[in-house]
């Protein structure tokens, strides 16, 4: 490991995003209340594009996502060589798994066995939000899921930064790749813009704020900006969901079951590619500090990334925005859980490895 590299904190999960679950639920009956409201306050919103981006939407994501990128540091991939293994497990699975098997549980899902249930317009829309949703390996809450179940901080850290710098060249093709075999059109020009909007930007001056901060007041001057930074970021999210759930409000009230639907291919991919992560890293006789983290950023998904890419591409008010909103809901419990998961057949784990 590099000697400029710092040991990573381990945060712990807060109060306000143990129960994300509950704020978004508030969010969806808010959104909906303004949504019929204030029609016309909604309408303006929507109108606020350039070259159909919208600015206000904009700006609250760049605020969910500048906060979570600071947390990276990029000189810790020189720390993967020591964690090989669990490295080339969590990105098979992020990059050859992860986007295919949610592209087909979508399919077979709410394209198939769904399909009754759900209004027929809006089933492609909604499989392209689940493909953006699994395009994107999760970036800062995974380092409160490894700190949660005792991963190995080195190995989130340096794993996390690698997903990044690879996101940055891989989500536009995979995403363009499955949108096109789900027989979705791909505004690819729109597509690119998303990268350089939500991936490429904001990881470039959050690496520079990054720099700054360290070279001004050390570890301990960027720890306060990032606790500052925190509730803005979570905040901004909330309020970006407020606007997603006004604008999706009729269509939620005339199709209430939607939502449970859309979870159901969600919950199947994490558990799946959880348990697959799990298994090689098994397999392979990786350490178990290693595994668990492994897992987990195997199952997660960059959510915030996610809805700025599904709100740019097909609007605030298309079926992909929703289907990636249903992604945070459901982000906090599912997660947990499979902490728990691993946590309690850390035994059974050890026990095959060491064989």
């Amino acid at each position: 490991m590099e000697a400029a590299v710092a040991a990573p904190s381990r945060p712990a999960i807060s109060g306000f995003e143990r129960y994300l679950s509950v704020w978004v639920a508030l969010c969806i009956v808010v959104g909906i209340g303004l949504g019929t409201l204030f029609p016309g306050a909604f309408a303006v919103i929507a109108a606020a594009e350039v070259a159909r981006v919208n600015l206000v939407v904009a700006v609250l994501i760049w605020l969910m996502i500048v906060p979570m990128l600071l947390k990276i540091d990029f000189r810790s991939l020189g720390s993967v060589r020591q964690h090989w293994k669990g490295v080339g497990v969590t990105l098979f699975v992020n990059w050859a798994v992860k986007p295919f098997s949610m592209a087909l549980l979508g399919a077979f899902f709410l394209g198939w066995l769904f399909a009754p249930l759900l209004p027929a317009g809006e089933i492609a829309s909604y499989i392209a939000g689940l493909i953006l949703l699994a395009a994107a390996p999760c970036t800062a809450m995974v380092f409160v899921w490894s700190n949660l179940c005792d991963g190995e901080p080195t190995y989130t850290l340096s794993q996390v930064a690698l997903n990044d710098l690879l996101m940055m060249f891989l989500f536009a093709p995979l995403v363009g790749l499955l949108l096109g075999v789900a027989a979705v059109t791909v505004p690819w020009d729109t597509l690119m813009l998303s990268v350089v909007l939500y991936i490429v930007v904001p990881v470039v001056v959050a690496q520079l704020v990054r720099l700054l901060v360290l070279r001004a007041g050390g570890q301990s001057a960027l720890d306060a900006v990032l606790g500052r930074l925190g509730p803005v970021s979570l905040v901004a999210l909330l309020a970006t969901l407020v606007l997603l759930f006004g604008f999706q409000g009729e269509q939620i009230l005339a199709q209430p079951l939607v939502i449970a639907l859309i979870a159901v291919p969600i919950l199947v991919q994490v558990y799946l590619n959880a348990g697959i992560a799990y298994w090689l890293s098994r397999r392979f006789g990786v350490a178990w500090c290693v595994a668990a983290p492994a897992a987990l950023i195997g199952a997660s998904n960059f959510f915030e990334l996610a809805v700025a890419a599904a709100i740019s591409l097909f609007g605030l008010q298309s079926g992909a925005a929703l289907a990636t909103v249903v992604g945070v809901l459901v982000e906090v419990p599912v997660m947990l859980s499979v902490v728990a998961i691993v946590r309690r057949t850390r035994g059974w784990y050890e026990a095959g490895a060491a064989a």
